[in-house]
């Protein structure tokens, strides 16, 4: 953990931390897991819907990697505009509007977004997104 991260970090912070480990992950070629160690739990899990393209539970680092990996291979690009946050002790609530677009034919997606983040020690152990329209996200993959 960074020593010189604030000792009860914000939201902001927390999330700001996170996703910024997350694009310095993506622009990697190679996976870099010790990176990933500086924003999220070893024993992470993030729970996508089942109707995403990777869904399910990833769970630990290296899964963690993989499902960026796997969002790296649907998405082209994946941007947030207006993120808010809250927390209330250990557990982050965000919310932002996402456009995302299609790899494979340039489909744009733009909607509601929201994300139940628990942390632990400054690092992410539970994460649950909860996408607007995932029927949308499908048609546009498809």
């Amino acid at each position: 953990m960074n020593i010189n991260a604030p000792a009860d970090p914000s939201a902001m912070d927390l999330l700001e931390r996170m996703f910024a480990v997350e694009m310095r992950f993506l622009q990697q070629p190679e996976t870099d897991l010790d990176l990933l160690a500086t924003a999220f739990h070893p024993d992470v899990v993030v729970h996508e819907p089942a109707s995403l393209p990777y869904a399910g539970d990833w769970r630990g680092l290296g899964g963690i990697g993989r499902l960026f990996r796997a969002m790296r291979e649907t998405w082209s690009d994946l941007a947030v505009d207006g993120m808010q946050a809250a927390k209330a002790g250990d557990t982050v609530f965000m919310a932002c509007a996402l456009r995302l677009t299609a790899r494979r034919n340039g489909v744009v997606i733009e909607q509601p977004f929201a994300e139940l983040l628990r942390f632990e020690g400054g690092r992410l152990i539970e994460g649950t997104p909860f996408y607007y329209d995932t029927a949308a996200i499908a048609a546009a993959l498809a």
